[in-house]
């Protein structure tokens, strides 16, 4: 599938301009036909049945072949006319039935939905791999980039894009290292489907019920709530339910006074996939990694490190490692400064506690509100889900000239979807967004931005439709969900890869929106949560959920003065596993027992025992459930980065709603996808290279 698995750039499920399908069975199967409606047509979420995913994926390629099939066979000299252009007009229905899959595996999953995983993945990776794969088509690509100074430069562009991609997919290999190189990819599609269903299932199956209000000493009225509600939804009707995700656990490990259950929540919780059971996803590792070792080898790189990074910004894993080693000793040396602190507070109260990871949460609560006089519940009230979105959306039109306007009557995959029309400052249609923010089982924890279909011109106006996806726990029938400020900042994170799709004005689709360096991707939504915290937003939109009244002042200046309180921990669970991911694809094709490296890594690191990694090796979904972000997790610090220091243009200007800063960030990163090197796009709106020190000095670390 083309623009998914073919030429994806970014964690979105991306789609191409509509074109006819073709006539006969592909009107059996509603999955396959073009989407038809308003705004240029929508997804037909009412009309899917499990039972049909096969057929239509598998019908889908067969049209994709044939579309390329009938590239390769043109007889006139290649041209980007008549080999680019009907290649980006290729895999139309792959990529509708793609993006309708892709949501029921991420969001919908059963037993019947993962058993179409397991049966599909290794086919469409074989899928993808017979195109890039193939020597003809290939042959035209080569010419056509060959010719390509007579291009526009973003047909330059995209002319590069694919030659690229085949180039790093193998298309220059002899025809028993490219086989070799195919047998690989389809044996890693099972492996990432298989540890992504292990993952799912240890969330799915492991929940804490509490029954006693000992057991619920310490909880906020909205944290119960919240748990009350998921263990009703799990058929427990008076008791309470911790979820194993990372939206349930942290507030129970914030603010439960029970330390033996706070153990057992941590413990359960980075135990996912690290059980020696059915589901235990270390020998998976082991064989993803060898395997992308081999293919590493096969096209021509020293490490699978090597492969990945050489297009993004970084280029070089050891660019990478640089960066993330010059902020590691600030952030572990902040750790200790943490701990110190709460222990302190614990030896204080006699309890004869040691600092353990899964007290981190919940000491440095304390250390908060004694440093800082500042109570995050006394924050939480402020911070109403749907005011947030409301404040999500305001910030936006100030910033791009959006407005926001509620849908009905287009289906959704899930009741708890809505939809809402994106018009630009003049009042023209711009797209659709979906907003999917409650947690339910089947859906993947976390949180995302999926691109149900990208914008473009060269065949018509096509315009974008984007989501947004979380997995907020729904308080009582009737109360508004309220959110930590964490969660807030997620929103607007998550928000910000939305309107990078909205804001896209490129041509061809394969430039459009996100689908740009796996580095750069992170940067514009790192970037919109800058807007949560200003006093525009705040005043207007962080309003208590029974007075309606706005957060106070002295509030907001708590907050302000606590910017950069827990960052120590903050930053090395994150950069624990960057460096871990960066380490483990450095290592080649070496003997690897995933806890044993884990351990002995980190120890060589220094890292302090009172934390963990973020994301635990058994269970780090961004770098073996797909090859997404694999020696790639480092992206988070090289986007904050590029983020902080962006920032600082528009607080040098006229603060962050500044216009003339706020349309150069529209015009020269917003809009132009990947038309235009990441690196000369942040030079165009900043005018020089990034510097860290912006970044420093955000989480108030030495800046020499």
């Amino acid at each position: 599938m083309k623009r998914r698995t073919f030429l994806a750039a970014s964690a979105a499920f991306a789609a191409a301009p509509l074109i006819p399908a073709v006539a006969g069975a592909a009107e059996a199967n509603p999955l396959t036909l073009g989407w038809t409606g308003p705004y240029g047509g929508v997804p037909p979420f009412d009309k899917v049945k499990v039972a049909d995913f096969v057929p239509a994926l598998t019908q889908a390629m067969a049209q994709e072949r044939t579309e390329i099939d009938a590239i390769v066979a043109n007889k006139a000299p290649p041209t980007f006319a008549n080999t680019l252009v009907p290649l980006e007009q290729s895999g139309a229905m792959s990529d509708r039935v793609g993006t309708i899959y892709g949501i029921w595996s991420g969001t919908l999953s059963t037993p019947e939905v993962r058993a179409v995983d397991k049966e599909m993945a290794p086919k469409l990776s074989a899928h993808s791999d017979a195109i890039l794969q193939n020597a003809a088509l290939f042959a035209r690509i080569s010419a056509v980039y060959d010719a390509r100074a007579s291009l526009t430069p973003e047909q330059q562009r995209l002319s590069w894009l694919y030659w690229n991609r085949f180039v790093r997919a193998g298309a220059r290999l002899s025809g028993p290292d490219k086989a070799r190189i195919a047998q690989i990819n389809q044996d890693l599609a099972g492996l990432f489907t298989s540890f992504n269903q292990n993952l799912l299932a240890d969330e799915t199956d492991y929940v804490l019920y509490l029954r006693t209000e000992s057991e619920l000493t310490g909880l906020p009225g909205d944290v119960r709530a919240a748990a009350a509600t998921a263990a009703e939804d799990r058929g427990h009707k008076g008791e309470f339910a911790v979820l194993n995700t990372r939206s349930s656990i942290d507030p129970f490990l914030t603010y439960s006074a029970r330390r033996d259950l706070r153990e057992k929540v941590w413990r359960t919780f980075y135990s996912r996939g690290d059980n020696g059971d059915a589901h235990d996803n270390n020998a998976l590792i082991q064989k993803i990694l060898k395997l992308r070792a081999e293919r590493a080898k096969l096209l021509g790189y020293p490490t699978h490190a090597h492969w990945r990074v050489e297009n993004a910004m970084a280029k070089t894993p050891e660019a990478a490692m640089a960066l993330m080693m010059r902020v590691w000793p600030s952030a572990i040396a902040r750790v200790h400064e943490e701990v110190a602190e709460m222990q302190a507070i614990a030896d204080a109260e006699k309890g004869g506690v040691k600092i353990a990871a899964w007290d981190y949460r919940y000491y440095a609560e304390k250390v908060r509100a004694a440093r800082y006089d500042l109570d995050m519940n006394q924050v939480k009230p402020y911070l109403q889900l749907e005011k947030l979105r409301e404040g999500m959306h305001w910030a936006a039109g100030q910033l791009y000239g959006f407005t926001f306007h509620p849908v009905t009557g287009v289906p959704v995959a899930h009741p708890d979807i809505t939809v809402w029309e994106v018009k630009g400052a003049g009042g023209q249609h711009v797209g659709l967004w979906y907003f999917d923010p409650y947690a339910r089982a089947g859906k993947r924890s976390g949180a995302w931005m999926n691109a149900y279909r990208s914008q473009s011109t060269f065949d018509g106006a096509v315009t974008t439709i984007v989501s947004n996806n979380a997995n907020f726990v729904k308080g009582a029938a009737g109360e508004p969900v309220l959110v930590s400020w964490d969660d807030a900042k997620t929103m607007f994170h998550e928000f910000g890869h939305a309107l990078h799709g909205l804001n896209s004005a490129v041509v061809y689709p394969s430039l459009s929106g996100t689908a740009v360096a796996r580095d750069y991707v992170e940067f514009p939504s790192q970037l919109n949560e800058n807007w949560l915290p200003t006093p525009q937003v705040l005043n207007r939109f962080a309003l208590h959920y029974q007075t309606g009244k706005p957060i106070p002042a002295e509030l907001v200046a708590k907050i302000t003065k606590a910017h950069t309180f827990r960052q120590g921990f903050d930053v090395t669970e994150y950069l624990a596993s960057a460096l871990i991911d960066m380490k483990l694809h450095l290592a080649g094709d070496a003997d690897i027992d995933p806890d044993a490296f884990e351990k002995t890594e980190l120890a060589k690191l220094g890292m302090p025992t009172e934390l963990p990694m973020r994301h635990r090796t058994p269970q780090f979904q961004h770098i073996f459930a797909s090859d997404g972000y694999s020696a790639g997790y480092y992206s988070y610090l090289w986007s904050e980065v590029l983020d902080h220091d962006a920032f600082e243009a528009f607080e040098e200007a006229g603060g962050p709603y500044d216009k003339t800063v706020a349309q150069r960030l529209h015009d020269k990163i917003m809009s132009v996808g990947n038309t235009v090197d990441p690196g000369d796009q942040y030079r165009a709106f900043r005018g020089r290279d990034p510097d860290v020190k912006a970044y420093l000095r955000d989480k108030g670390f030495p800046t020499s």
